[in-house]
């Protein structure tokens, strides 16, 4: 093992729904350790962006426009990987997509479209990874962005969303457990909110109402904030590296302790 665990030089990264907040935050420090990062994204201006930035760092990186829902842009995700890059080293799943829709008026669109990216897509894109690393016998990691909703109801037409997120919880467990002799990692993370521009987006578009939530939110959050990307892409750099040798079907919340409070509970002396 490397004397430092953190250091991924020479690894190849694929990074899911890389345009965006998370996804960027994940491909500068996991890029800025010295791994390869493969973006991915159905943004094909927002890859463009991203990958001048990463250029700008120094970090070697390669595009891909990809719909993760989609079965025959993922197979040719990782076509396009093992020939540019060789076999990748870590996969981090992190595309998604959600909703704001009452459960009653969901229709089977948005409901196909959800489930989809956010569940469907992990599992294509494990599949995939899975299938191009196993004859390679190489150590790997996968790394699944998940949601505090995939293990606690947050209401407020969320319903496909934390469905998509539980079942993201447990296919983790579930893959660890197939995977784990042929030495293929398996983790996931649960962040509360993310302070990304689409989040702040949605919040600014809520006007009054998205600053009562904000105030909402916090108040659940014992450490007081919202968490930052940069929250989320280092407990990715952990999970993925050496650091995590021993670390497989995991879900860490990273949370600020939101999913450890009870909603009656009472925060530092009563």
């Amino acid at each position: 093992m490397s004397a430092n665990v953190f250091d991924l030089t020479g690894k190849v990264v694929v990074v899911t729904g890389a345009a965006g907040g998370i996804g960027m935050a994940v491909c500068r420090q996991l890029g800025g350790s010295g791994a390869t990062i493969v973006l991915s994204d159905v943004n094909k201006s927002g890859l463009e962006s991203s990958k001048s930035e990463l250029d700008s760092l120094g970090i070697k990186c390669g595009t891909f426009v990809s719909d993760t829902s989609i079965e025959s842009q993922v197979v040719a995700l990782y076509q396009y990987v093992v020939k540019e890059f060789g076999v990748p080293d870590v996969l981090v799943n992190n595309a998604a997509q959600g909703t704001h829709t009452p459960p009653q008026d969901t229709s089977m669109e948005v409901w196909n479209r959800v489930i989809g990216t956010s569940l469907t897509g992990y599992f294509l894109n494990a599949r995939e990874f899975a299938r191009v690393v196993l004859p390679s016998k190489k150590s790997a990691a996968i790394v699944n962005i998940s949601s505090i909703a995939g293990s606690s109801a947050i209401g407020r037409g969320n319903f496909a969303y934390s469905t998509a997120k539980g079942g993201v919880n447990q296919f983790t467990r579930e893959l660890a457990i197939e995977w784990a002799k042929s030495k293929i990692r398996v983790n996931a993370i649960q962040p509360c909110s993310v302070n990304t521009p689409g989040w702040r987006k949605w919040v600014e578009t809520e006007g009054e109402k998205g600053r009562a939530l904000m105030t909402q939110l916090v108040k659940g959050i014992p450490m007081g904030r919202v968490a930052e990307p940069e929250d989320i892409a280092n407990a990715v750099h952990f999970l993925a590296s050496d650091a995590a040798a021993m670390i497989t079907g995991t879900i860490l919340p990273v949370d600020g302790g939101n999913l450890a409070y009870n909603a009656g509970g009472t925060l530092g002396e009563y």
